[in-house]
């Protein structure tokens, strides 16, 4: 149907001399292409007789392979056509699973070509029965899989890039991480010191970081903290923190002033559309005159308290209430604490990514929490600071990856005297 120019619907059928034209046109095209299409079909195609022996193949797959009908037909096998290996597997594979089941698509193989070049195909084998129903012969048709192998093998050979590139990062950021932390922790006298960094994903440099180092007048200082966000921008700022608490806790070793001073450069230095911030705890440890035990002053900036593991076997939370994020705001509230460290007793500092682990798989809500870890200290207490960090490793492990954060635990602790020191 048509729209005539007048507005009106019409026909307007082909005259009878044209149809007929047509008609002829069409039954040769269909003539030509039964006879074509097998010769010059974009796949090849061959037929076999039960032992192998190609009987029949089409010009397409003379032209792959670089043959005449006369090099092949009744003088080879399709086997023969194979490499090495695609021979065994024909035999051992191929073969046998065709005679069981009649068919088999599919087959990844590659057939040796006249020059000695190798062509990759996949495929396609049916058994042919004649009337009585016994098989007579193999028909297979294979298409060239040249462009599929080329895609794969750069497809393999980007992921292997990826890989490579995958442990370069994972590397260079274990690396990162290392400088972040102090290689070995200093040996304090009158203290057990311990700590475990527990990292969550190698992909990414986590923002955790810890301390522990001498300053004048026989004092030493420690601290715990965990900056905001994963990777480079986070590293930049763990440095930033770590050799800020460093300087500043020379300068004026008082911990509140030290957490000040720090949250003054980062409130400086990222105050604009990326603030950054982290939460701290700083320790002043002094010991006491006859060397058994520390005095010891703690400043919070927002984070975790730290738990107190006493020699009687108590176990509590030091807190350190009020105290806000370091770097967030201008004038940051610290809270302060002290305690005496006596013999027997331990004191652990942790970052919130023990806490906050998942301890069910099945179940993303459940977090281990401060309560669960407090009943932890309380079963193990009382303890040395090596004996804390191997039992928090253990625990942590038991997590797997419920533990989506990085981890840090650092514990000092006071050794009980020998009986020598004793008598």
């Amino acid at each position: 149907m048509c729209t005539t120019g007048d507005g009106e619907s019409g026909e307007h059928p082909l005259p009878e001399e044209q149809v007929g034209d047509d008609r002829a046109a069409f039954a040769t095209l269909l003539e030509d292409s039964a006879e074509d299409l097998y010769e010059h079909a974009p796949c090849g195609y061959l037929s076999t007789l039960l032992d192998g022996t190609i009987a029949k193949i089409n010009t397409t797959l003379l032209d792959w392979l670089g043959y005449t009908h006369g090099d092949l037909v009744g003088q080879k096998t399709f086997a023969e056509l194979l490499t090495v290996g695609g021979r065994l597997y024909h035999e051992t594979h191929f073969g046998p699973l065709l005679r069981m089941q009649g068919e088999i698509s599919g087959i990844a193989l590659e057939l040796r070509t006249a020059d000695g070049g190798r062509l990759p195909v996949l495929v396609t084998s049916t058994v042919k029965s004649g009337s009585d129903g016994q098989p007579v012969l193999i028909r297979t048709t294979v298409f060239d899989a040249r462009d599929r192998r080329a895609y794969e093998t750069e497809l393999l050979r980007a992921r292997q890039q990826a890989e490579r590139e995958r442990e370069e990062l994972e590397r260079l950021n274990a690396t990162l991480q290392q400088t972040l932390l102090p290689p070995v922790l200093v040996s304090v006298p009158g203290l057990d010191v311990a700590a475990h960094y527990h990292i969550a994903s190698a992909d990414k440099v986590g923002g955790d970081f810890y301390d522990l180092f001498p300053l004048a007048a026989g004092a030493w200082g420690m601290f715990l903290g965990d900056v905001c966000g994963k990777g480079a921008a986070a590293a930049a700022v763990t440095s930033l923190a770590r050799y800020t608490l460093r300087a500043a806790a020379v300068y004026d070793p008082d911990p509140a002033a030290v957490l000040r001073n720090l949250n003054t450069v980062l409130n400086h230095e990222y105050n604009g559309h990326d603030p950054r911030f982290c939460t701290v705890i700083f320790g002043l440890l002094t010991p006491d005159a006859d060397q058994r035990g520390f005095h010891i002053t703690l400043a919070g900036g927002g984070h975790p308290p730290a738990l107190l593991l006493r020699a009687d076997g108590s176990a509590d939370y030091l807190p350190t209430p009020g105290g806000q994020l370091i770097g967030a705001l201008p004038d940051a509230h610290i809270a302060t604490t002290t305690v005496h460290l006596k013999a027997g007793d331990t004191l652990l500092l942790h970052t919130d990514g023990l806490t906050e682990a998942h301890t069910a798989q099945d179940n993303d809500d459940e977090r281990y929490g401060d309560e669960a870890l407090l009943d932890f200290a309380q079963a193990i207490a009382p303890t040395t600071a090596t004996g804390i960090i191997t039992a928090i490793r253990d625990l942590l492990d038991t997590f797997g990856t419920g533990v989506d954060d990085d981890t840090a635990v650092l514990a000092i602790s006071v050794p009980r005297p020998t009986s020598e020191e004793q008598q």
